[in-house]
């Protein structure tokens, strides 16, 4: 067949940060490589085009999602490739390296490139004896190759240096051929921010600061020393993933609750998560509900901070997507969703608020100052005398927090989820600084400092 560009649709998870990608076969059928839980996206690229998914092609066994491959072998019959080396306890077709897949025209061929896990496999596309692209998943990606130490610190250079090695034979591919990472701008698996989600081996030869490591002892601490942290849920979804998540029989719901129903939850040991914006949650909220306002990023902070057995009860504003929401939820291994209470219920009920302030930068004076942003983040530019602790950090740190202080992050998202959680840690007097580090530099004149 001929391959264009109209073959092959990139399915974009903003939030996670990755790709997943839906190649049609020309004759109704369609390959889908690293497809998430959550699948509208590619119901939404494959049904107008009256494509049925055929085969389902995992790269690796994902920590930051939970996978689509058995949805797709439930609902489509598809045929789920990935690697032998993974021992999924679920039907699939388990390859090696160097085992080929007819698609039917075109060819899926299977190259081991351990690194990112030990079973990792690339997937080079193949139109007879034309090399079309690789899928690399978690292997080469865009301006970097991801992280190493999902599978604990003490593997880490070990795994940093078979990825050397899985680079270095995917660079072996002509110049020309396309690769199709999974992990790209936004994903917490070491992926630059800004870039590009798609490149070429020519490209990536020119560019990538890794592969211009002049030895592997070169290479490996350039990818250790450019860890960053990662959210907690990553430990446990590539074992889910390997047994296999369980199949929805039924659009999710979520149902309305009643202010006295919540109550009874919380009691039971649920949480109350305000997904309502940051501002309406500092104008009034429950008292001891965790703000995370629901966004692009609202699984990566749900996974990071909750334990998913938690019963969870979100706070929501009128108009907000309810489908989003649980699909977030669900995406990343989280089920016990038993509803949605609406604030104005609560008000309405008679319950109790709590508020935070908000303030602008020009209104800070002399308070303590908190950034709760990643520490990459704080490196490139923080302002003086600030005290870091990374959200992810803060439940275990906040003894560390001076009293009255402002809280920020890059917007103001992630600093009310700091300041809900500081204040039902019993500190008073807070503040949220409406804006980042910038609107504090432009409001007051002064200069963001650089480094630790």
């Amino acid at each position: 067949m001929g391959f264009g560009d109209d073959h092959l649709i990139p399915l974009v998870d903003a939030g996670l940060g990755n790709s997943a990608y839906l190649v049609d076969l020309g004759d109704g059928r369609a390959l889908a490589v690293d497809a998430g839980r959550d699948l509208r996206a590619l119901r939404t690229a494959a049904e107008p085009r009256g494509l049925r998914i055929a085969y389902a092609a995992d790269t690796h066994l994902h920590a930051d999602f939970l996978s689509g491959a058995v949805q797709l072998a439930h609902d489509d019959a598809a045929t789920v490739l990935a690697s032998a080396r993974g021992h999924r306890a679920f039907p699939h077709h388990a390859l090696g390296d160097g085992d080929e897949t007819d698609l039917g025209g075109l060819t899926l061929r299977a190259l081991a490139t351990p690194g990112h896990t030990d079973e990792h496999l690339s997937f080079l596309l193949l139109d007879g004896a034309r090399e079309l692209g690789v899928f690399t998943g978690g292997s080469l990606i865009v301006g970097s190759a991801a992280r190493t130490d999902l599978l604990g610190a003490d593997r880490a250079e070990e795994l940093a240096r078979a990825q050397y090695h899985s680079l270095r034979r995917l660079t072996e591919l002509p110049d020309q051929v396309s690769v199709w990472p999974t992990h790209g701008a936004g994903s917490f698996c070491s992926a630059p921010p800004d870039a590009e989600r798609t490149t070429t081996i020519g490209a990536q030869k020119q560019t990538n600061p890794l592969l211009a490591a002049p030895d592997e002892d070169s290479f490996v601490r350039r990818l250790l020393g450019s860890l960053g942290t990662f959210p907690a849920y990553f430990d446990r979804l590539a074992e889910a993933n390997r047994r296999g998540p369980a199949v929805l029989d039924a659009e999710p719901g979520l149902p309305r609750l009643t202010p006295t129903e919540a109550v009874r939850l919380r009691g039971m040991g649920g949480e109350l998560v305000d997904v309502r914006p940051a501002a309406d949650f500092a104008a009034g909220h429950i008292p001891g509900a965790i703000s995370i306002p629901l966004r692009d990023q609202f699984a990566t902070w749900l996974g990071w901070l909750l334990p998913d057995d938690t019963p969870l009860v979100f706070v929501t504003a009128p108009g907000q997507d309810l489908a989003e929401l649980t699909w977030q939820a669900l995406k990343i291994g989280y089920e016990r969703l038993t509803g949605h209470l609406p604030m104005s219920a609560w008000l309405a009920d008679g319950g109790e608020q709590q508020t935070i302030g908000l303030v602008t930068a020009d209104r800070m004076t002399d308070r303590p100052v908190l950034d709760v942003r990643q520490d990459a983040e704080r490196v490139a530019g923080h302002i003086p005398g600030a005290v870091g602790i990374e959200l992810g950090d803060l439940s275990a740190r906040t003894d560390e927090v001076p009293a009255g202080a402002v809280v920020h992050c890059g917007h103001g998202e992630r600093a009310m989820t700091a300041a809900s959680l500081l204040q039902r840690a019993g500190h008073h007097g807070l503040a949220v600084l409406a804006g980042g580090p910038d609107d504090w530099a432009k409001a007051t004149g002064r200069s963001l400092e650089e480094g630790e």
